[in-house]
């Protein structure tokens, strides 16, 4: 075998060689190729995934919060009518007059006169324009006296020092015992739905 043969045979085998080596390289990067793409397309897929489980995320925050907030509104809204109810009730308590006043405020000195005893001086306090009317029903009862002004509404504060009891039957008291026994059955009145 001549050397020329020899080298061409060795140039062939290495032909092939390099052949066979950039066959298995092209594979190989064919390979690491569609393995990037698939990587590629699984994260693409995992960040839309992300992203419209965070918009969904954010819309349920958004309607909740939205909701939340109507909810207070009208609950500020209703907490503003009682308010007004409240109020004008009174107002139409302040502004009873003739008889209404006058028997109103004799049932009130009538149970709070309950609490003491026959042979106790009570001083009664009223409101600044009551006192005539105050007076007027004292005169019924022995031991009791017109004491002074007190800021209400109408009614009595009736106290004793003798028996240290002090009752508040002012038209302001009954009103928030009342309104507090009562404010559900108002408010459902008020807001039927």
């Amino acid at each position: 075998m001549s050397l020329d043969t020899v080298v061409e045979d060795i140039r062939e085998e290495a032909h092939a060689r390099a052949e066979d080596i950039r066959a298995e390289g092209e594979a190989r990067a064919e390979e690491i190729e569609s393995a990037a793409e698939e990587d590629a397309e699984e994260i693409v897929a995992d960040a839309e995934a992300a992203v419209e489980r965070e918009i969904e995320q954010l819309r349920e925050q958004r309607l909740s919060s939205a909701k939340l907030e109507a909810k207070q509104k009208r609950l500020e809204a209703r907490r503003d009518v009682l308010s007004d109810v409240h109020e004008q009730v009174e107002t139409e308590l302040a502004s009873l007059d003739g008889d209404s006043r006058k028997e109103l405020t004799r049932a009130l000195l009538e149970a709070a006169s309950d609490e003491f005893d026959a042979d106790d001086d009570v001083s009664v306090y009223g409101r600044a324009d009551d006192e005539d009317l105050l007076e007027e029903i004292l005169e019924a009862y022995d031991g009791y006296m017109f004491a002074g002004e007190y800021d209400c509404l109408g009614g009595v504060v009736v106290e004793s020092e003798q028996s240290r009891v002090r009752v508040n039957n002012t038209f302001d008291s009954v009103l928030e015992d009342v309104w507090e026994d009562n404010l559900r059955t108002i408010s459902n009145k008020l807001f039927e739905q």
